[in-house]
């Protein structure tokens, strides 16, 4: 593996590949989760987004949800970001953003769409400034669990200062005005991308968001898939005919 100074381009600062140092890694043990908890604490009450608490932990019921993700990623070996990853079918519609957008989104899910909902972004404000790609490399987890269920499309609640991001780079579009999000004190509105529309256009400009079936796999299976309810097993069966990409 090359070292970090090997990995930089010095005229830009930035990761030749923005991948080489980075290890998702999926939150499973009460330490694991409670360091992305903590993490979330630091990041939300640096952006005046929660409260300040006694717990010093943003955690949720979500969190534990059988059709949830909760993924840590770290760079050098050091958790750098956070994200949760939620699939969202007709038939398990429990997700957070559905909780506040239920008027958009169940007419959508009554029609047979499927969803991957991207909550609960966070990034160590200190690392974050050392590692430009951070936010890139870690919504990248949502377009890939995209590719893997053979969503429709993608969620993401945003705070409207950071809308426009998600415009130029993933190109999406906006469902629903700002509305308060539980447990947050700055309002979020509702983006959404038609993934399949989108992809192509969207690897052509960043092409390390690519990712491999074999990735997907490591990523979003849970052992022989047995463990997983029922309400998942079409999104695993439609995802099987998805070519990789």
């Amino acid at each position: 593996m090359r070292s970090a100074a090997e990995a930089i381009k010095p005229a830009t600062g930035r990761l030749a590949d923005p991948l080489d140092q980075v290890d998702y890694r999926l939150a499973q043990t009460t330490e694991q989760k409670d360091e992305i908890y903590r993490l979330r604490y630091r990041a939300y009450l640096r952006e005046g987004a929660i409260r300040p608490s006694a717990q010093e932990r943003v955690v949720d019921a979500y969190d534990e949800a059988p059709n949830a993700w909760v993924f840590g990623v770290f760079v050098q070996g050091e958790l750098c970001s956070s994200i949760r990853i939620t699939l969202v079918t007709p038939e398990l519609r429990s997700a957070p953003t559905v909780e506040v957008f239920g008027d958009v989104l169940h007419p959508k899910l009554d029609k047979g769409m499927v969803f991957i909902d991207s909550t609960r972004f966070v990034a160590d404000p200190e690392k974050a400034r050392n590692y430009p790609e951070l936010p890139y490399v870690t919504v990248r987890l949502g377009s890939t669990a995209g590719v893997h269920f053979n969503a429709d499309y993608g969620l993401a609640p945003v705070r409207p200062e950071h809308m426009a991001f998600y415009r130029r780079v993933f190109l999406h579009e906006t469902w629903s005005e700002p509305r308060l999000y539980p447990g947050l004190v700055k309002p979020v509105g509702l983006m959404a991308a038609h993934l399949p529309a989108v992809r192509e256009r969207v690897l052509a400009r960043y092409p390390f968001l690519r990712s491999s079936a074999f990735e997907r796999r490591m990523l979003f299976e849970r052992g022989d898939g047995q463990s997983l309810p029922d309400a998942l097993v079409r999104p695993f069966e439609r995802a099987s005919i998805v070519p990789s990409s």
